[in-house]
């Protein structure tokens, strides 16, 4: 079974301008990409997506660049019914002080690569607003919503803003989802420019809700370190004084063959973690173990932290990074707000030298941050995993 694997942080995608299609096309399910060989070699505008917001409100069925290989579909992956064991849940706020939580942690990381939290900090109420907030944006006109586009001039990509994720071949298959990608680590990069000012209440909420999310980020790093036994504070230094974060937006509309589409394709993240909130009405993640697919539960003021790729380098593989996808629903809208944590761009990726010894060897090469996100975006774009090229 081939599985496609991309990575979700440090990726983003190119975007919108106003719809290069018109109804009828969409109707048609043809983008200027899908006409003749003279036009697709003239013509650009397959780079810019519409909004799929928009097609998913003019079309009955996917277009074909929405769609992948009969092989890859949803409908064509094994999806258990139930999970070989539940994935753990643990009390943050008991995490540092009591081996029971440590040896929880320690068993779904190593069992799934990620973990439900509750007690983690964030009020119910700061959460509902956050997501409160991720709608009322994506409620808003297209016009209103391309003021934050992730296009310079229209065409050009750039990391953050709103919009689809980066198109780089005309045969690349889409997901269906846009985004709204925001730099939010550190504080003094922040381009507020792309933070959008309605709701009003959008760029309070987001700040508040990343500060906490920087708290359970550190305290995870030193549980992690300790059970692992490096110095509480190795993952913390590793990362560096100007570690970059990003808070993704996901916002999936309802589809009307969600047995054809990947809501988000199956991918690992590039991150060293990934916190995520996830919509409480509406489900859509799973998670690949042993080569099924499994539904993660969602649970009221839970949070989902999941490893990324920089860390399954950094721990030397005893934890994985999971490889996980989104599925789309016939019915409902879904949104979910994902905060990825990454390395100083200065830094080197390797793995750590206090896990390593005559019987553990480095089981990946060193790599400098710069080269690592750049091999994330070209394999991403061929559907691969860039850790697979980093295995010794």
């Amino acid at each position: 079974m081939r599985m496609i694997h991309g990575v979700s942080l440090l990726l983003s995608a190119a975007a919108t301008k106003a719809i290069y299609m018109g109804l009828k096309e969409l109707k048609s399910f043809r983008s200027p990409a899908e006409k003749s060989p003279r036009t697709r070699m003239a013509d650009d505008s397959w780079r810019v997506p519409t909004p799929v917001q928009e097609l998913a409100a003019a079309v009955e069925e996917p277009p074909s660049r929405y769609v992948p290989r009969e092989q890859d579909r949803p409908s064509s992956i094994l999806v258990a019914a139930d999970m070989p064991e539940p994935i753990p849940v643990i009390d943050f706020g008991r995490l540092l002080d009591d081996a029971a939580e440590a040896d929880k942690l320690y068993a779904a990381l190593q069992s799934w690569g990620l973990v439900l939290v509750t007690n983690h900090g964030i009020e119910a109420s700061l959460m509902d607003n956050v997501m409160k907030a991720s709608r009322e944006f994506f409620r808003q006109p297209l016009e209103a919503k391309q003021k934050y586009s992730n296009l310079i001039d229209g065409k050009h990509f750039q990391v953050e803003g709103y919009g689809n994720d980066r198109v780089l071949t005309q045969d690349q298959i889409l997901d269906w989802c846009d985004r709204l990608h925001l730099r939010v680590e550190p504080e003094d990069e922040r381009n507020l420019a792309f933070w959008p000012k309605h709701p009003e209440s959008f760029r309070d909420v987001l700040h508040e809700y990343t500060s906490k999310t920087k708290k359970i980020r550190n305290d995870i790093f030193q549980a992690m370190a300790r059970i692992l036994g490096l110095e509480d504070d190795y993952f913390i230094n590793q990362i560096g004084d100007k570690a970059h974060a990003f808070a993704r937006f996901n916002y999936y509309p309802p589809c009307p063959r969600p047995d054809l589409v990947n809501g988000v394709r199956p991918h690992s993240d590039g991150a060293v973690l990934t916190i995520l909130l996830v919509d409480k009405e509406v489900g859509g993640l799973q998670v690949q173990r042993d080569g099924m697919w499994y539904n993660v539960p969602s649970r009221p003021n839970t949070l989902l932290v999941n490893l990324g790729d920089s860390m399954e380098i950094m721990n030397n593989g005893i934890f994985k990074s999971p490889v996980h996808r989104v599925v789309t629903n016939a019915e409902k809208e879904r949104i979910s707000l994902a905060v990825f944590y990454g390395v100083d761009g200065d830094k080197m990726l390797e793995p750590a030298a206090g896990l390593l010894d005559e019987n553990r060897p480095a089981g990946y090469r060193a790599i400098a941050i710069k080269d690592f996100v750049a091999g994330l975006h070209e394999h991403f774009s061929r559907g691969k995993r860039f850790i697979e090229s980093l295995k010794i």
